[in-house]
């Protein structure tokens, strides 16, 4: 899967090399910093990839402060889904992309945020 839906983009990989590849590819596209998010099961991983990418993180103004706040007591898979589903993806899809997670892809996501 790697386009799913109408309101975002996302796409599984096997790593951060390529994860920052894809990043790099949808700029060249348009999209802009706050328009991209880089999600791995490894909260380490996922901030260094973060980092080195220059994207943005799921945080407050896509999970809301309830959502937010909710995550710091949810297992990690938990919240993984939930800041899947917070980007515009069903629960179905947020599931099927947490699994993938758990065996080590990355995710990276696109989503046009209104200015």
């Amino acid at each position: 899967m790697d386009s799913i839906g109408t309101q975002a983009y996302a796409k599984l990989l096997e790593n951060g090399v390529q994860a920052i590849e894809e990043v790099n590819r949808l700029r060249s596209t348009g999209y802009t910093r706050d328009d991209l998010y880089v999600i791995s099961h490894d909260e380490d991983r996922e901030g260094r990839i973060v980092d080195a990418a220059d994207v943005n993180e799921v945080g407050l103004s896509e999970e809301g402060l309830f959502g937010a706040i909710a995550n710091l007591f949810r297992s990690r898979g938990d919240a993984l889904r939930f800041k899947i589903t917070s980007l515009g993806f069903s629960a179905a899809e947020a599931a099927f992309y947490e699994k993938e997670l758990d065996l080590g892809k990355v995710l990276v996501i696109a989503k046009r945020n209104p200015k």
